[in-house]
């Protein structure tokens, strides 16, 4: 046979039907093996009963891979490890009584507790709270019916099609087995050759190189449940539903370089914001929002609602907003709460049922089973923040961590021995929907799956310019970390068929001499229109609700002014903290003392929204030797971030090589900056730096 040559794994390289990519046998390549040492016809697809039929349980190919992926660590999570969560509520405002039987989602003004976590996916529980990473949106709703676990993440779509390849794709992001390092990133080799290997990843890779994966706090980000469910209703008929979390404080950004400098800054930025938040006494809050779509309506599409790596425009299915969630307690043991509880998705109630996501289908088995390794007990809902809040009964006993004393001699059903004993209700129990899934079955991936390039395009030019900017030079930035140069020619192959500028853009920010041929799309790229709903700052709210504007003082400062900034500020929902040379605080112009919230050197600015210089001259002087504050002012200006100035500032100003634009205000003027600092000055961005 002859040897491939090394360009056989770029965008040359032959699609399957299904669009995944079939690499030609190497001569020294040994045959992939189960842990018996079974040959394994296929890596790519699990078993299903038809190409868009559910996975088969007989897939032993499947459970051995996911169940060995899932007891590679402990007892930290393999995936979505650093996480922060809170208590709070979620009422339904608009019954779906027509469409499902589950009370969760039919009984309105009806307030069922939760608990919703927050996480990272490649970083280990010790990393930082800011990197370039999706984030999970796990929910748990302890309802009156059991618990309903929605687990989803704040992106709509995932890198891959078949829970076949999960492993895979968590392999190549998390470190480097040989080297034990990137931890928390993806700009590294494995996981850009997994990718270019991958082109049904590619739409996920528009949505993680966007500034969504990069926000602002956690109570900024959207929340979406990923799949297809359906909802059944008192005659058992079906509806599918996508389901959905809208910020109500709107959805907001860091730009990279802050990004970066607050994980150095303060590596729990996150989970501060959101305990100082709910310490304070506010609260975080999400409207809760359905798709609903019937298979008739499915079938007219123009791409498979089952295929994970798709979302559904609002466009084409708007939102209806049936609901809102409430967070607004913070868990009295990180450790009890936190770090216990576990979600899973096949956590249903009835009225709920699961489609044919292949991805769906493989979640359902490997969550269950992670858990059994990370709790160490098929009694880990028992830990109380797992337990549901209903009444419960069953015939489960025994086993490692049995907390429980059951009693009596029955622990099976039927029996005649125990009248009270629980048994099967036909009535009120969980049904699943009655679908015909005759076919043929097989490793196969359905041909509606095979469009991997028509959505990424989407959101790509449903992108402000600003926005594809961004992910163009994200790009650069996540390529430039990689060594191999083959990797980076096939993803700029990618890029081309998505956007033939972006890919010319992202070469020419690696230094291309040539640009890479185009891949191969196994089906033609759709036009599809661009959708309003995608940009982030197209949606994103101008309001000072849930920001912090940091104010920065010393000796001599004017005290009225800062006591105007402060006053105004909170009046229109924002927190407000005084920096300073010292922790101690300052001694103001009128010889009244004022406490600070933080120490300039420990308090930059990237931990605020905005900020204002309130500073006599003799202070803004000995400032500009400091270069702590010069990094204040040189940073907040270059974050794109207002700032409010007197003049005592403007040698500050200077020091840090700053030209006053329209975002740099007076600060006795307290209208005009607090209107500027509702959002970021995106107009300065071509001033400060260079984009791809």
């Amino acid at each position: 046979m002859k040897k491939r040559k090394q360009d056989d794994t770029g965008p040359d390289a032959h699609l399957g039907t299904g669009g995944e990519l079939h690499q030609h046998a190497h001569a020294e390549h040994p045959p992939l093996t189960t842990q018996q040492g079974i040959p394994i016809s296929d890596n790519q697809n699990s078993l299903r009963a038809h190409p868009r039929g559910p996975t088969l349980l007989e897939d032993f190919v499947l459970r051995e891979k996911i169940t060995h992926f899932d007891h590679e660590r402990i007892p930290e999570r393999i995936v979505h490890a650093r996480g922060s969560a809170a208590h709070g509520f979620f009422e339904l405002t608009d019954s779906l009584s027509d469409v499902t039987t589950a009370k969760v989602l039919t009984e309105v003004g009806v307030q069922t507790p939760v608990f919703t976590r927050f996480s990272t996916v490649a970083g280990g529980a010790g990393s930082v709270d800011t990197p370039r990473d999706v984030r999970g949106f796990a929910v748990k709703l302890y309802t009156k019916e059991g618990n309903w676990d929605l687990v989803g993440n704040n992106v709509p779509v995932f890198f891959i099609q078949d829970a076949m390849k999960f492993p895979d794709v968590v392999h190549s992001v998390k470190m480097e087995p040989d080297r034990g390092f990137p931890q928390s990133a993806s700009a590294h080799d494995t996981f850009w050759d997994f990718i270019s290997l991958t082109p049904e990843s590619m739409h996920t890779v528009m949505w993680i190189m966007s500034d969504r994966t990069i926000p602002r706090s956690l109570r900024m980000i959207e929340g979406f449940g990923v799949h297809s469910f359906r909802l059944l209703n008192a005659a058992g008929e079906s509806t599918f539903v996508k389901f959905h979390w809208r910020p109500r404080l709107g959805m907001q950004s860091t730009v990279w370089d802050e990004a970066v400098k607050l994980a150095g800054a303060d590596p729990d930025f996150h989970r501060r914001d959101l305990f100082d938040t709910l310490d304070a006494g506010g609260v975080a809050e999400w409207d809760f929002a359905v798709q609903l779509f019937t298979q008739e309506e499915a079938d007219g599409f123009p791409f498979d609602h089952l295929d994970p790596t798709k979302l559904i425009p609002e466009e084409l299915v708007p939102l209806r907003v049936i609901g809102r969630m409430v967070l607004d307690r913070w868990p009295d043991n990180f450790f009890a709460e936190t770090e216990q509880v576990a979600f899973c998705p096949a956590n249903l109630v009835p009225g709920i049922d699961f489609s044919n996501d292949p991805l769906l289908q493989g979640r359902l088995f490997s969550y269950l089973d992670t858990q059994l390794s990370r709790l160490g007990s098929p009694n880990f809902t028992q830990i109380p923040v797992n337990a549901p809040k209903c009444p419960f009964a069953h015939h489960q006993r025994d086993g490692h961590m049995q907390t429980e004393q059951p009693k009596g001699r029955v622990n099976y059903e039927p029996s005649s021995l125990a009248p009270d004993s629980p048994r099967a209700d036909p009535n009120a129990g969980f049904k699943s929907a009655a679908v015909d899934e005759g076919g043929v079955r097989g490793r196969v991936r359905a041909e509606s799956f095979a469009d991997h390039y028509s959505q990424a395009r989407q959101f790509f030019i449903s992108q402000t310019e600003i926005e594809q900017s961004h992910i163009a030079s994200a790009l650069v930035f996540e390529l430039s970390k990689v060594e191999h140069v083959h990797v980076q020619q096939t993803i700029v192959g990618h890029l081309r068929v998505i956007d033939e500028r972006l890919g010319q853009r992202v070469a020419d920010g690696l230094g291309m001499d040539k640009l890479p041929p185009a891949a191969h799309p196994a089906k033609p790229v759709q036009k599809l229109p661009p959708s309003a709903a995608l940009s982030l700052i197209g949606n994103a709210k101008d309001t000072l609700e849930g920001r912090c504007i940091g104010i920065l003082m010393a000796d001599g400062s004017d005290g009225a002014v800062i006591s105007a900034l402060k006053k105004a500020a909170q009046a229109q929902g924002a927190r407000v903290k005084l920096v300073a040379p010292r922790v101690g605080g300052v001694t103001l112009a009128d010889g009244k003392h004022q406490a600070a919230d933080g120490q300039l050197a420990g308090t930059p600015s990237v931990v605020f929204d905005a900020v204002a210089l309130v500073l006599s001259e003799d202070a803004g002087r000995k400032l500009c030797r400091e270069a702590a504050a010069v990094d204040f002012v040189r940073d907040a200006f270059g974050h794109l971030k207002a700032i409010a100035t007197d003049a005592g500032a403007q040698a500050l100003l200077q020091a840090a090589g700053i030209e006053p634009d329209a975002g740099v205000v007076r600060a006795d003027d307290v209208k005009a900056f607090l209107k500027a600092a509702t959002t970021r000055q995106w107009v300065r961005e071509p001033k400060v730096r260079t984009l791809a």
